[in-house]
């Protein structure tokens, strides 16, 4: 029977506790099944980061371009012309992370605004998917995206962490939604349990947002804080398991909109096509 095939939507491999062993954890992942990843651009050196690293594994990494809200008031023209030259290449799939975090707020909320609205112009220029951040911020994240939404190519709200109603929202401006291990912390997470089944199947995609959102419920426990992409597969069990729905049904849905999201070829084709 074939192996399932997954795709990590999300994952910061630019972080510097990957330093030491980022071969090794590309690996474990290919062998739990996770056959690409999306290296996380959300600064400008760490956008650079992101396609560098893609390039050393051309047909299991690609990367985005953009600046997180906690790096928004660092956004000027030369971060402007960068992000657009970066997305430029193949490699770069989408633009993002961007959006506004009022959680932190390390950036001012001014700035944070700013900022994403200059890479709105971006994706829309480019017609590159969109790869957002909200944290405490859903009323003025709804009313900035849906200003320029109709401009836009494919969105997806990463992480997802909001409410029932903020998921119909964002569902309501034809937005995908990423589901991370928040899925799996009972301190955090369990009100979003209730409401996995509405997202439509269309809409959902997965990722780890390592080395960040370790999953809580692991079985075995892993003594490492650090997330990485091979934990994947057990944060779709535990999304099926909120769906009722079979690990392998979920697994193909996932993986199929993520390829069909960001334009992304199977590593076959990849391979056929010499990428």
């Amino acid at each position: 029977m074939r192996a399932m095939e997954l795709i990590d939507i999300g994952c910061n491999l630019t972080h510097d506790s990957f330093d030491a062993d980022r071969e090794q954890v590309i690996e474990a992942a290919h062998k739990a099944g996770v056959v690409q990843m999306i290296v996380t651009g959300a600064s400008a050196q760490g956008s650079e980061d992101a396609l560098r690293i893609a390039n050393q594994w051309p047909e299991t990494l690609y990367a985005t371009a953009g600046v997180h809200p906690h790096r928004a008031s660092q956004y000027d023209n030369e971060t402007d012309g960068l992000l657009r030259d970066l997305a430029s290449n193949d490699k770069v799939v989408a633009i993002g992370e961007t959006g506004l975090d009022y959680f932190r707020d390390f950036s001012p909320r001014k700035d944070q605004q700013s900022s994403f609205e200059y890479q709105i112009q971006i994706a829309i220029d480019t017609g590159l998917p969109f790869f957002l951040h909200q944290r405490d911020a859903h009323d003025d994240f709804i009313a900035i995206l849906k200003e320029s939404r109709d401009r836009l190519h494919e969105v997806v709200v990463h992480c997802f962490t909001g409410s029932k109603a903020e998921m119909y929202e964002c569902l309501d401006l034809d937005c995908h939604i990423g589901i991370t291990g928040w899925i799996c912390d009972e301190r955090r997470g369990t009100h979003m349990k209730e409401y996995m089944k509405d997202i439509p199947a269309n809409r959902l995609m997965i990722e780890t947002d390592a080395p960040y959102l370790k999953p809580r419920n692991l079985r075995p426990k892993i003594k490492s804080h650090r997330n990485e992409p091979r934990l994947l597969p057990w944060i779709l069990g535990t999304l099926a398991a909120c769906r009722d729905e079979h690990p392998e049904t979920l697994a193909t849905i996932t993986t199929q909109n993520a390829r069909n999201f960001f334009r992304l070829n199977s590593n076959e084709e990849a391979k056929n096509n010499g990428n």
